[in-house]
């Protein structure tokens, strides 16, 4: 744990200006309320949405498009709206002295690389359209699960489901399928990720499918020149260099984000008050082409986001091999596993894309036999990991 990097970065100099003002807007992995320049895809779900506004259910939907294309920033921003006006109705029907229902469906979101279990997965669902409490112990997936059928049986609205990150590493794809193909009739949901979805997976769920484009390189302009203007000081991020950073991501916000909060941390450790072109190029090259999302690396289990944290303070050197890697973090004082235990770690970061063994070019033993160990590249920005793994813990 470093202190007084913590201090540093909540300093506040009476006798200077601070360069970052809010390190939420810089975040990569933090959505606007009002996501900039996605209002055409807006209408578009709201297009596929329109009959929950005459009192029907919509069918299911499959939104998908490439990393970064802002799927995440439009589907929790336009469902938290909807969620608020389901309460806002429910709550005025309740006061109201006449006899009524609510035809307005509940809106639950559920982002699969936090809810990681069946369980888990009813759990949210049912928690964001009862008002008690939902149990988190004490209770089995499937009484839960009947739980949920029983309060939708007994509902004449239903609910939609918006499901984020379907196709996460984490995620059991044949599992989920069946979930969804299973609802009762009274759920839609809304599946959200990468790939087209296969035919298959179509068919079994009678979804359709909603595509989302990358980001426009003036729409990717303005994000970040938005974001810069709630997070950084009055002028500190130039219009030229805003589409580098654009043009270098390619339609990418959350590369272009996860630059400019790089680039943003370079001049503050400067102690400058603008970014300059070095800043914009040292901060493109430490991000990963491609790059794991941070969503993902952040929503690891405790250990192994400890782990993670440790090894993206070693060396290059430490990370020569595996077992190098794995002995370097496991002598940091904060982390209380065994080797043996970060190594398959390690290998389990690797297997989801969050880190990658390269093959060394020099290696094996001394009779040229045996196989080169593989040293341990980050496959994500270090420096913005770095900086919201901690403000998080």
């Amino acid at each position: 744990m470093d202190i007084d990097a913590r201090i540093r970065r909540r300093r506040h100099r009476s006798d200077s200006p601070r360069l970052i003002r809010e390190y939420r807007a810089l975040s990569p992995v933090v959505h606007d309320d009002e996501p900039s320049g996605r209002g055409p895809t807006v209408e578009r779900l709201l297009d596929h949405l329109d009959p929950v506004f005459d009192g029907s259910l919509p069918p299911n939907a499959y939104v998908h498009g490439p990393f970064g294309a802002g799927k995440t920033a439009v589907v929790t921003a336009l469902f938290a709206h909807l969620d608020q006006l389901s309460i806002q109705t429910r709550s005025a029907i309740h006061t109201s002295t006449r006899a009524a229902s609510s035809t307005t469906p509940w809106f639950v979101y559920v982002d699969l690389r936090e809810t990681t279990s069946e369980f888990a997965f009813y759990r949210r669902v049912l928690d964001g359209i009862v008002d008690e409490s939902v149990p988190e112990h004490g209770i089995g997936t499937d009484e839960i699960r009947q739980r949920l059928r029983d309060v939708l049986r007994d509902s004449r609205t239903g609910v939609v489901v918006a499901i984020d990150h379907v196709d996460s590493p984490r995620v059991d794809t044949g599992a989920l399928r069946e979930c969804v193909a299973t609802s009762p009739d009274n759920a839609r949901w809304i599946a959200i990720g990468r790939a087209t979805p296969d035919e298959d997976w179509l068919d079994a769920t009678d979804a359709r499918t909603i595509e989302i484009e990358p980001y426009r390189r003036r729409v990717l302009i303005d994000v970040l020149t938005t974001r810069a203007s709630t997070g950084l000081a009055h002028g500190a991020l130039d219009h030229a260099l805003a589409r580098r950073i654009a043009g270098w991501a390619e339609g990418n916000a959350h590369d272009a984000l996860a630059a400019l909060f790089a680039a943003a941390e370079r001049a503050d450790a400067a102690d400058r008050t603008r970014l300059s072109e070095a800043d914009v190029e040292a901060a493109c090259e430490s991000v990963p082409r491609p790059s794991a999302s941070l969503g993902e690396v952040l929503a690891l289990p405790a250990n192994k986001g400890r782990v993670l944290r440790a090894l993206v303070d070693s060396t290059r050197e430490d990370r020569r091999s595996v077992t190098a890697a794995a002995e370097a973090v496991g002598a940091d004082p904060d982390i209380d596993l065994s080797t043996g235990t970060i190594e398959r770690y390690l290998y389990e970061l690797a297997e989801v894309g969050i880190v990658e063994r390269v093959r060394s070019a020099d290696g094996g033993d001394a009779s040229g036999k045996g196989r080169s160990p593989s040293r341990v590249e980050l496959w994500f920005p270090p420096t913005v990991y770095r900086e919201i793994y901690d403000m998080k813990h």
